[in-house]
């Protein structure tokens, strides 16, 4: 027992939370607005998110794998959401486990998108492609160019969504541009902004430690302050987004539902504007974002639902 909880802190299971709303946001998406009755439904999606899960833990052993070999881990100042596990710092697993196993969780993934290239359509490769790049690359190339932030959104977020419908309802014969109506796009945007800002947010503890370990994201590159006023923007963006979609009549007014948790993004906002140099401050607007995130996802999917 014991080893399973060092294991369950090792891959960050709670963050992996995220991980199931996106996919039961796919899936209220093909309920929604796919015409016809999905063959093998349960099954396709138990597939998924194992794959989408064990992709997710894949990327945070090779971060926690990375950070362990730069040092960084060493010298991060740790809170409740960021800083990662401490697990390699402490001695509890060994560097080459957490690389044995991210490598081992992304093979599997990629393995069930192979699977639904086959009986789905071919560009869930293409996203299980790009997927893996993303998590290979992260550490050693997109978190040194700004790009780290922008990849995690689209890959996990938007692209859960999305990929989740294809693979659900897709054949193989299918033209490219039937493959995902403009209304799951639509509602993927907001996923993948909060996934942005969500990474966004946490890593302003982690600024002196990050630029020490060679990284160069845009709360190193901007500064704190600007760096949150980046993230009050990304809000209205995505709550905009939001709002625009039943107005469209995409879904029902309920989706309206899903702005219910704009008042705690405002005042995660607004703290982290006056208060982006107090580590304390810092941290309880991380606590409400992450509130945000999950609950803002979990409402959507119930929006497009009822």
């Amino acid at each position: 027992m014991r080893r399973l909880a060092i294991w369950m802190a090792q891959i960050r299971a709670n963050f992996l939370i995220l991980t199931l709303l996106l996919v039961f946001t796919g899936l209220s998406t093909v309920y929604k607005f796919y015409p016809g009755e999905v063959e093998h439904g349960c099954l396709y999606a138990l597939i998924i998110t194992v794959g989408v899960v064990l992709s997710h833990i894949s990327v945070n052993l090779f971060n926690e794998y990375s950070d362990y070999n730069t040092n960084i881990d060493f010298i991060t100042e740790r809170t409740p959401f960021s800083g990662g596990s401490g697990m390699l710092v402490r001695g509890e697993t060994s560097p080459r486990a957490v690389l044995t196993a991210a490598v081992v969780c992304l093979a599997i993934a990629f393995v069930t998108g192979l699977y639904f290239t086959f009986v789905s359509h071919w560009t869930i490769m293409a996203i299980a492609l790009f997927g893996t790049l993303t998590i290979v690359l992260y550490t050693p190339v997109l978190v040194k160019f700004m790009l780290g932030e922008l990849f995690s959104g689209i890959t996990l977020g938007s692209l859960v969504v999305i990929g989740t419908y294809i693979a659900m309802t897709a054949t193989p014969s299918e033209a490219f541009t039937e493959l995902a109506p403009l209304p799951v796009i639509l509602i993927s945007l907001p996923s993948g902004i909060l996934t942005s800002l969500l990474l966004l947010l946490n890593e302003f503890p982690d600024v002196e430690a990050d630029k020490k370990g060679g990284r160069k994201h845009l709360v190193i590159r901007f500064g704190k302050q600007k760096a949150a006023w980046i993230y009050a923007a990304g809000i209205f963006v995505t709550f905009l987004i939001i709002a625009i979609i039943p107005i469209l009549g995409y879904v029902s007014p309920w989706f309206f539902i899903a702005l219910s948790t704009l008042p705690l993004a405002v005042k995660a906002a607004v703290i982290a504007i006056r208060n982006s140099e107090n580590p304390e401050k810092i941290v309880t607007a991380m606590g409400l974002n992450v509130f945000t995130v999950l609950a803002t996802n979990l409402l959507i999917a119930v929006g497009v639902l009822v």
